[in-house]
């Protein structure tokens, strides 16, 4: 910041002597003046857009590691099939940054899809990158079951909640109410033949969460604890966002589970971002992980949104 601050007075400086030049006699030197005016005038002004970006203040939750909650909405199996992919997809873009990825709660449908299942993805900056995700995703597609090849609309709801641990959340062990129980899939099939399942209740809150994905009933407790941090930090983001109406953050998407902030349209290979009107036409990449240019976009609303506020 001090650089960039040293970077500009210095450019102002020769861009004051560059325009003393003007007033010369010599019209070989006042063109030469013109032409280095020109040229320091366009400096300037990219030397003050980045210090402006360099004074916005950083969400202090950027480098978090993050849990992805992603849930079939609308539209029964096809929905809870999508859900699937879009846990793929932010799957193969967190393994394209060198990102690691931990499922810790899954509630798989008999289709091979999703009711429900909760990611953890830790590695630098993942909250920076993710957190426009959270919001309805709707997929538009024909579905594999759909014999007359009509096109269904289904929805699937993501959130984003950066990780908490105790220093960011202290939560009194009075607080919650601690239910074990058995495992089992779908359908009914027992999965594990012990009472190693969790359900942590936080009671202040009445916030719920369960864990049955591994067989020792501590590490479904300890992935269970994970997932009521992550989300009682995100509670009180929301509540301090929505405290600040003026949280430039808005401008790319609340991260409100009911707000449709993209459409996949498969017959088309279409993406559309309807938060800063954005359309692509490569959406099997973007199936495959190819986010990079989405979330490049989403950043660089964000910031011009917050800079324009600084105006």
């Amino acid at each position: 910041m001090v650089g960039g601050y040293r970077a500009v007075r210095e450019t102002e400086r020769q861009l004051a002597d560059a325009r003393a030049l003007l007033e010369e006699d010599d019209a070989e030197m006042r063109e030469l003046a013109e032409v280095e005016v020109k040229e320091l005038d366009e400096r300037l002004a990219s030397q003050t857009e980045a210090l402006r970006e360099l004074l916005l203040p950083k969400d202090p939750l950027d480098e978090k590691n993050t849990m992805l909650e992603i849930r079939a909405g609308t539209g029964g199996d096809e929905a809870g099939l999508f859900a699937g992919d879009l846990m793929r997809m932010y799957g193969k873009y967190a393994e394209g940054r060198k990102w690691t990825t931990e499922i810790m709660s899954a509630t798989p449908t008999d289709l091979g899809g999703f009711k429900e299942v909760i990611v953890l993805i830790k590695g630098d900056g993942v909250y920076s990158r993710l957190k426009y995700e959270g919001g309805v995703h709707r997929v538009q597609r024909v579905p594999e079951t759909e014999a007359q090849g009509r096109i269904h609309t289904s929805a699937v709801t993501v959130a984003v909640l950066p990780e908490a641990d105790a220093v960011d959340l202290d939560i009194d062990e009075k607080e919650l109410k601690i239910d074990v129980f058995r495992s089992s899939g779908p359908g009914g099939q027992s999965v594990n033949t012990t009472d190693s399942a969790v359900r942590i209740t936080h009671l202040p809150t009445n916030t719920v969460v369960t864990c049955q994905d591994e067989k020792s009933h501590h590490k479904n407790k300890a992935k269970a604890l994970k997932v009521l941090r992550a989300r009682l930090l995100d509670r009180m983001v929301q509540e301090r966002d929505a405290e600040q109406a003026a949280e430039r953050r808005t401008m790319v998407g609340s991260g409100d589970r009911s707000e449709r902030i993209r459409t996949y349209n498969f017959p088309q290979s279409r993406l559309s971002d309807h938060r800063i009107k954005l359309t692509l036409h490569n959406l099997d990449q973007v199936m495959l992980g190819d986010l990079q240019s989405i979330i490049d976009a989403l950043v660089a609303a964000d910031r011009a949104a917050r800079l324009a506020e600084t105006s």
